[in-house]
This record gives C-alpha cells, sequence and structure tokens, in this order.
C-alpha cells in the first residue's frame, strides 16, 4: 500500500495543474497562481514520501512528469500567452501564443530529465517548477503592486525576452543542486540550508515579488558552488 502514496500525492499535483489552467482561461491568474504555488508543494512532497518510504517505480517517475508537464508546462505557457494579451491591444494576434514556446521547452527539459543519469541527486537546467513559480509571481505582484511593476510586467518585450531566458534555461548545460535532503545536519545540506534562510528572508521583506529574485539566487548559488569546491 505504502508504494502508492507518492503516486497519490503526484495526482494532486496534477490535479492542482489542471485547476491552475481552469483559473487562467477564466481570467483568474492570481488564484491560478495560488494552484501553482500548491502544485509545486505536492510535487516537492511526492519525492520525499518516496525517499522516506524507500519506494520508487518506472511508473511513478513516469507519472511525475506527466503531471509536471500539465502543472509546470501547460500552466506557465498559458500564463504567459494571457499577460501577453493583457499587456496590449495594437499586438500581432498570434505574438500572444509564443508564451507556449516555455512549453516546448518544458517538454524538452522533462524528457531529457528522464533520460539522463547524472540528474539523480542534482540538476542540469533549471527544473520546470522553478521555471513556473517565476511566471506564476507575476499576477500576484500585479495583485499588490507595491513596488510599481505592473508597467514591466505588462510590457509585451519584457515577457517575451523573459519567455527566451526561462526557456534557454530549461535546457541549458546548467548544474544546479537540488533540494534533496538525505539528512537535516549541516554538513552537506550547508548551500541548501543558507539559499532556504535566504529566501525565507526575501519572501518575508518583498512577498510575491521575491520569487524571481529567490530564482535567480538559486542559479547564481548554483554556479558560484564550483568555484568555491
Amino acid at each position: 500500500m505504502k508504494r502508492h502514496i507518492p503516486n497519490a500525492v503526484t495526482c494532486l499535483n496534477l490535479f492542482s495543474g489542471c485547476l491552475a489552467v481552469s483559473q487562467i482561461f477564466a481570467g483568474r491568474l492570481d488564484l491560478a497562481a495560488y494552484f501553482v504555488a500548491l502544485a509545486a508543494a505536492f510535487d516537492f512532497a511526492d519525492g520525499l514520501l518516496a525517499r522516506a518510504l524507500h519506494v520508487s517505480s518506472p511508473i511513478g517517475k513516469d507519472l511525475d512528469s506527466l503531471a509536471d508537464m500539465v502543472s509546470f508546462g501547460v500552466v506557465p505557457g498559458a500564463m504567459l500567452m494571457q499577460l501577453l494579451v493583457r499587456g496590449g491591444t495594437d499586438l500581432p494576434d498570434w505574438l500572444p501564443y509564443l508564451g507556449f514556446v516555455v512549453t516546448v521547452f518544458s517538454a524538452l527539459r522533462l524528457a531529457k530529465f528522464n533520460n539522463d543519469t547524472r540528474q539523480s541527486d542534482s540538476f542540469i537546467g533549471l527544473p520546470t517548477p522553478a521555471c513556473t513559480l517565476v511566471v506564476a509571481s507575476l499576477p500576484l505582484i500585479l495583485l499588490d503592486d507595491r513596488f510599481n511593476l505592473a508597467h514591466l510586467i505588462l510590457n509585451p518585450w519584457v515577457l517575451l525576452v523573459l519567455t527566451a531566458i526561462l526557456s534557454g534555461l530549461l535546457v541549458a548545460e546548467l548544474p544546479l543542486f537540488a533540494l534533496k535532503f538525505k539528512h537535516f545536519g549541516w554538513a552537506g545540506n550547508a548551500l541548501r540550508f543558507v539559499f532556504l534562510g535566504l529566501a525565507v528572508v526575501l519572501l518575508f521583506l518583498l512577498q510575491a515579488a521575491a520569487v524571481p529574485l529567490i530564482i535567480l539566487l538559486y542559479v547564481l548559488l548554483s554556479i558560484a558552488r564550483p568555484a568555491r569546491s
């Protein structure tokens, strides 16, 4: 029975992603962002449970990727499309659909992950949940625009540049550390604890606006790690 528990949590990830999609096309990007956060929590929990229960299977791995394709592939593309639509009425009709470029590169990222033996304890390229959290933070920043960022977030050219950057990072040959704790001691986990501590501080100070900075910090700490060693 216990071998089915992680898969059940993965299905909750998928269900949350489906709810996010429904809210995007209902025009409620803020609610969609909350469902993305819920999907990310389930995505983190299923791996944690699989390791704690010492269960794994090819079906579980494939199910996880299929769920991620919806929650962290379709969702960010659809959200970017809707933001591009809101960004201006003088755009060519086809241009907002370029948001789905992130969806295409998310599929490539997930396919690479399933077939890359180097990514058992770390990542090569930006994980799809991290990419999606950046995109999902944008409507929440707009909801409470205390830093007056709406003119940037709704600028179609800024959104297209962000789409290109995120798409490139998804498939880049860039080693990134994973938040996988085999134990909770400081030794071997120092980088993870430093990152999580800084992330909590940024979230407290900046709230939703902190999310892009946290993902940037994650990338920079990962790049700096080989230099320290």
